[in-house]
């Protein structure tokens, strides 16, 4: 790799881990607002949305840039096809946590109503998820990368628990219908961020592995490198 080369793509890294941090910055703030009604903290996701855009298209036209000058193969190659895929998702996750602020700033509204206590475990787990998608791709690790697809299924299972609980408030109270639909959508909205933790994952993978593995949901991997069988999750 020439110098050249390797200073671009030391660039793209920083820029990507920066766009990394505001992200689960915004996350964080969002679900702090849903939880401890602020809106304050909603209005600061909101303010650093545009910031993400901008970018997020920085980021694209430097891999433009840089496969277009030096024409990279191999690893070189799937590290600025990896860094632009996973550049989209991380302006999908910023959008999401926009979602996810809205919805907080609709719920101040209804100051007595309760949100589900399985919703703090899926705030935890979709952070925590997005927080290890970030070290699996700046340490290149593909176990961990497939560690961390495997904690969605918790995310979707909590979320089917949460939901299910908000349909039985709307059944047992029309006034809470309201803020329990509020409150239905931000949590679709944190499966969702789980979700885009996991294509975050899959791009390590690729990028380490060099397989793709999109779109191959209930497939455990590492079952199937240790012994050749496949079995679902």
């Amino acid at each position: 790799m020439s110098k050249h080369l390797e200073r671009e793509l030391e660039r793209l890294r920083e820029q990507l881990i920066s766009q990394f941090t505001v992200v689960e910055q915004m996350i964080q703030l969002a679900v702090r607002s849903l939880v401890e009604r602020r809106p304050d903290f909603a209005d600061r996701v909101l303010e650093n949305d545009v910031a993400v855009d901008e970018m997020d298209v920085r980021i694209e036209e430097e891999c433009l840039k840089v496969l277009a000058l030096h024409q990279p193969v191999a690893f070189d190659m799937r590290y600025l096809i990896s860094v632009d895929k996973v550049n989209g998702e991380l302006e999908r996750m910023g959008d999401t946590a926009c979602n996810i602020a809205e919805r907080a700033k609709a719920l101040c509204r209804f100051p007595l109503f309760t949100v589900p206590e399985e919703m703090s475990e899926m705030v935890d787990t979709s952070i925590k998820m997005v927080r290890r998608a970030l070290d699996s791709f700046i340490n290149c690790d593909s176990s961990m990368a497939n560690d961390v697809i495997q904690m969605d299924d918790i995310v979707d299972a909590l979320n089917r628990v949460v939901i299910d609980q908000l349909q039985e408030v709307m059944k047992s109270d029309r006034e809470l219908i309201e803020p329990a639909v509020h409150c239905f959508s931000a949590s679709r909205h944190l499966e969702r961020i789980g979700d885009l933790a996991e294509c975050v994952c899959e791009e390590v993978i690729y990028l380490v592995e060099g397989e793709i593995v999109r779109h191959k949901h209930g497939w455990n991997r590492e079952a199937d490198k240790r012994g050749g069988t496949s079995t679902t999750v």
